[in-house]
C-alpha cells in the first residue's frame, strides 16, 4: 500500500483515537495537579443588646471572580498523589517505621484506602487472567475435538456468559450465593452451618468475585482460540500421530506454540479489562468487603460533593498501573517479532 494511500485510509482512526483517547487523557492528567478553589468567607459581628455574636458567610461574588479567573481550580502540583487518600507517603514512612515486621506493615496498609483497593484489584487481576486464558482454551480444545453436529450446541452454551450483560450476569450470580439462595443453601448445606452468609464475609465475597470474573471473561478466550485452531497445520499433527505423541503431546508442542501470539493478546485485553474491575462489585453489593481502584473513582465522583481532582489522581495512577502490567508483556512481544525478522 502507497504511503498515500495508507494516510488517508488511517486519517479516520488516527482523529479518533486522538478525539476520544488522547485528549480526555490529557484533560484528566491536567485535572489531577488542580484542586477546587477553596471558598472566600467574610467574618461578620452583629451586635445587639444581649451582646455581639460573630457569623461566617461565603463571599459568592469573590468565590466565582476566583473560580472564573482559574477555572482549573487551585494548582497544588503533585499535593494530590501523595495525600492520604492516595499513595500516601507520609502514612506509609510512618507505618514502616513503627511496623514490628513485615505482616504489621501490610495490616498498616490496607487500612488506607488506596492501597485497600489496589491490594484486591490486583489480586483478581493475577488470578483471573491466567485461569480464564487456561478455561478458555480448554473449552476450545474440548469443543474442537467434537463431532461436528454436537459444535454449534455446545459453542451457543460456551458464549452465554459473553451474552449476559456483566452487571446482570452479577446480579444473578450474587442472588445465588445468598442465604437464600441456591448456592447459598448449598454452601450452609455443604459445611453444616446453618449461619453462613457468604455475603457477610470478606474471604468468601474475595472468592465470589474472582469467580465470576473467570466466568464472565472465559468466553472470550474461548472464542479467540477456537479461531485459532482452525489454522493449526493438520500435517503437522498427523505427522506428530505417526510419530507416536499422544494427545497432550501434540497439545503441548504443536497447538500452544502455534496459538502462543493469541494467549499473548487474550492476556494484553484481560489485563487491561481486569485491571479496571467495577460490575462485579456493584452487582453482588460487596462494596464493603472489596473496592477496586474503579469503585474508588466512582466513589469520588458520586455524592454531593463531587471530588474531581481526586478522581482524576486515581484515574491517571490506573493508567500507570496498566502500563506497568502490560510492558513485560509487550517487550516479550517485541523480542519475539524481532527474532522472528531476523
Amino acid at each position: 500500500m502507497k504511503h498515500r494511500t495508507f494516510f488517508w485510509f488511517f486519517l479516520p482512526t488516527a482523529a479518533a483515537m486522538l478525539l476520544f483517547i488522547a485528549l480526555p487523557i490529557v484533560s484528566v492528567i491536567t485535572q489531577s495537579f488542580f484542586t477546587p478553589h477553596e471558598a472566600v468567607l467574610i467574618e461578620t459581628e452583629n451586635c445587639g443588646p444581649f451582646g455581639c455574636t460573630k457569623e461566617t458567610t461565603i463571599d459568592q461574588d469573590a468565590t466565582a471572580a476566583i473560580r472564573e479567573a482559574q477555572p482549573l481550580g487551585r494548582f497544588v502540583g503533585w499535593q494530590i498523589y501523595t495525600d492520604r487518600g492516595h499513595l500516601a507517603f507520609g502514612e506509609v514512612g510512618e507505618a514502616w517505621r513503627n511496623s514490628d515486621g513485615l505482616r504489621s506493615f501490610a495490616g498498616s496498609l490496607m487500612n488506607l484506602p488506596f492501597y485497600d483497593a489496589l491490594v484486591f484489584t490486583l489480586t483478581y487481576t493475577f488470578i483471573c487472567t491466567p485461569f480464564l486464558i487456561i478455561l478458555g482454551f480448554t473449552i476450545a480444545v474440548a469443543v474442537n475435538s467434537l463431532h461436528r453436529r454436537l459444535k454449534g450446541l455446545m459453542i451457543f452454551f460456551s458464549l452465554l456468559p459473553m451474552i449476559v450483560t456483566p452487571l446482570i450476569g452479577a446480579l444473578v450470580l450474587s442472588w445465588m450465593v445468598d442465604s437464600r439462595g441456591v448456592l447459598g443453601n448449598f454452601l450452609s448445606w455443604l459445611v453444616s452451618d446453618p449461619d453462613l452468609s457468604v455475603k457477610a464475609s470478606t474471604p468468601l465475597m474475595w472468592v465470589c468475585l474472582i469467580v465470576y470474573g473467570i466466568w464472565s471473561s472465559a468466553p472470550f478466550a474461548f472464542v479467540v482460540f477456537y479461531a485459532g485452531l482452525q489454522t493449526v497445520p493438520q500435517d503437522t499433527l498427523e505427522s506428530a500421530q505417526i510419530d507416536g505423541a499422544t494427545r497432550w503431546q501434540q497439545i503441548r508442542f504443536v497447538v500452544i506454540p502455534h496459538l502462543a501470539p493469541l494467549v499473548t493478546f487474550v492476556a494484553l485485553i484481560q489485563l487491561m479489562d481486569n485491571f479496571r474491575v467495577l460490575e462485579p462489585i456493584l452487582g453482588f453489593g460487596a462494596q464493603a468487603h472489596a473496592q477496586s481502584l474503579s469503585t474508588f473513582i466512582l466513589s469520588d465522583l458520586s455524592g454531593e460533593t463531587r471530588q474531581l481532582s481526586s478522581a482524576a489522581t486515581t484515574s491517571v495512577l490506573t493508567i500507570i498501573g496498566i502500563a506497568i502490567l502490560l510492558t513485560p508483556v509487550l517487550i516479550r512481544t517485541w523480542r519475539d517479532f524481532n527474532a522472528k525478522s531476523h
